[in-house]
């Protein structure tokens, strides 16, 4: 089965970090938002993907290729980009003629979820879960038996609180393709653009029949706050509470869970709970919890906390809470 990760998106709510880099190439728990992905899939089997590239796609392509040489992998380019609706239609081909169906995950987000189960699941397969407010995001209504009856893209009055996550697994690929097709030669659009629920709802009314999985959590990347709850969350597993060996930074106290990269300095700091750090960072006399700090940056005499600071930063001095891009310097010493 073939995977398709909707990458294009230009991740406006994450500025200043999406200037220079694609929102799934942010960091997050010593991962960026793609690798956690791509990892979850490969461990699963799934090693056929489809990326639809389009804002700063360049570093897509090439951060695959050199992370993952592995893999099967084609580009598409989505280029103006008109809604998810539309990154898929223009990826139809690589994926209609494939008899396993195909698996769409979105770019932005990290799920938690039985991913054998699910594939093994027959027929289509929505992930969702429960949400408080249900106008933010594509809604499953439930018929008789358990069966999918409607979805609908962020109504104004919801009839359900269970929110599509962004995994899907559609049994027929050539007929999603086709319900695509349909969504552009008819100009359907929801709040401006072509949705991918639209084609789903498509299908729905020609008799496709879906079924929905339960995921246990759901990390909607998109915003400052949400990447900082799925940065503590994600730290917050065996792999990161062990018991790990801190004595290359003696003068320092490390409270897990932490990630921190490849040949960092850090004297007379206090780091953790619930921090990432990039690789060949420098902390000097800092207290730094619940944040994600990029590679080769620079904090000094700062009392930091819920900040993401960009690779190639600098910080001295102050208490703060910061969302500070790539290349910047702030010096308040």
């Amino acid at each position: 089965m073939k995977v398709v990760i909707p990458v294009a998106g230009i991740g406006s709510r994450l500025r200043p970090h999406t200037h220079t880099q694609p929102k799934s190439l942010v960091p997050v728990a010593g991962n960026t938002i793609l690798g956690h992905i791509i990892d979850r899939l490969r461990v699963a089997g799934l090693t056929e993907f489809v990326f639809v590239v389009g804002y700063l796609g360049d570093k897509i392509v090439r951060y695959v290729r050199r992370n993952y040489p592995d893999l099967n992998v084609t580009f598409v380019l989505q280029e103006p980009r008109e809604g998810l609706g539309h990154a898929l239609w223009l990826a139809r081909e690589e994926f209609r003629h494939d008899p396993d169906g195909v698996l769409i995950m979105l770019g932005d987000t990290i799920v938690d979820v039985d991913l054998p189960a699910l594939l093994a699941t027959p027929g289509s397969v929505l992930a969702v879960k429960e949400v408080k407010d249900p106008t933010r995001f594509g809604i499953v209504e439930l018929g008789a038996g358990g069966r999918v009856s409607k979805v609908v893209e962020k109504p104004k009055i919801p009839k359900s609180n269970y929110a599509m996550v962004g995994l899907y697994k559609l049994a027929d690929a050539d007929k999603l393709a086709q319900a695509l097709e349909w969504l552009r030669e008819a100009e359907v659009r929801t709040h401006g653009e072509f949705q991918l629920t639209d084609a789903l709802m498509h299908l729905i009314e020609e008799g496709e029949a879906m079924t929905t999985c339960p995921v246990d959590n759901w990390f909607d990347c998109g915003r400052k706050e949400t990447l900082l709850e799925a940065n503590a969350r994600l730290l917050n597993t065996a792999e990161f509470l062990d018991d790990r060996d801190y004595s290359e930074f003696p003068d320092s106290v490390i409270i897990p869970p932490v990630s921190i990269g490849r040949g960092c300095q850090i004297s007379q700091s206090i780091i953790g709970p619930n921090v990432a750090i990039g690789d060949k960072t420098i902390i000097s006399r800092t207290i730094l919890t619940d944040s994600i700090i990029g590679s080769y940056s620079e904090l000094r005499s700062a009392v930091m906390h819920d900040c993401i600071v960009g690779s190639d930063a600098s910080f001295r001095g102050m208490n703060h809470s910061l969302n500070i891009g790539d290349n910047t310097e702030i010096d308040y010493s």
